[in-house]
């Protein structure tokens, strides 16, 4: 798990295929402090592992699928990543839960630039576009930002909007991103296993005898610990025969 705060800012120093994927080195000093094999590193917001390292780098096969999803597929020599080692056990929640499993990549669509800062309009698919929410959070090339508008719902072209700091622009690779370009996305794991929940919805029968989980019949909350005039009444809450009202 990572949180989408960005360590460093490491650098792609060579691409070799492997088999249907590649093997990518990366120079990353600071990232490779205390690391060990096997330990997962976030790549621009992809989650790979380290296979081998020394201390300037480190390097990380890649598989094809990732590379369908990620902008990884046009990575070069020189392209300029995010790096974050995975969070320890117990350690502080500085952005918020990143996975490193990357929905798929948006594409810019404009950059405002402000006195101090700079407001980014990123496109994105249309199935991604139900999870991201005003004053959500969401994961850009594995930078944790707070979504500061969101296009209506159900338009052809959805997109949401995001305003970096100076701190973000110049310790991360959104300092660099224009018009056109492509970036990772992954949206809040909360809103995706929501949706996953709903999709089930009534088609899917609960065990005999029990209620599912978008059936239970929560009891209405009782506020007259803040205001006696907010007090249920006496009946509030009670099932009738069917567990309905």
């Amino acid at each position: 798990m990572f949180t989408g705060i960005v360590e460093e800012i490491g650098r792609i120093t060579a691409v070799e295929p492997s088999g249907d994927g590649v093997r990518l080195t990366l120079h990353a000093p600071r990232a490779v402090d205390g690391v060990q094999h096997g330990d997962s590193i976030s790549v621009s917001g992809v989650c790979l592992t380290v296979v081998d390292w020394d201390a300037s780098g480190f390097t990380a096969d890649v598989m094809k699928q990732t590379l369908d999803m990620s902008t990884l597929d046009v990575a070069r020599e020189g392209t300029p990543v995010n790096l974050e080692r995975a969070t320890a056990a117990g350690g502080r929640l500085g952005g918020h839960i990143v996975q490193g499993h990357i929905d798929g990549t948006g594409v810019v669509h404009e950059v405002r630039p402000g006195a101090q800062w700079r407001v980014v309009r990123i496109g994105l698919p249309g199935h991604l576009a139900p999870l991201v929410v005003d004053k959500g959070s969401i994961a850009v090339d594995g930078v944790s930002l707070t979504v500061s508008a969101v296009s209506a719902a159900g338009v052809a072209d959805p997109w949401f909007e995001v305003s970096l700091i100076p701190e973000t622009l110049t310790a991360t690779t959104l300092g660099e991103r224009v018009a056109g370009d492509r970036v990772n996305l992954e949206t809040d794991i909360l809103a995706r296993h929501v949706q996953r929940l709903l999709a089930f919805g009534a088609a899917t029968p609960a065990p005999t005898g029990e209620l599912p989980l978008w059936a239970i019949d929560v009891p209405p909350a009782d506020y007259s610990v803040l205001d006696p005039s907010l007090a249920p009444a006496p009946d509030a809450g009670r099932r009738t025969e069917g567990g309905s009202r």
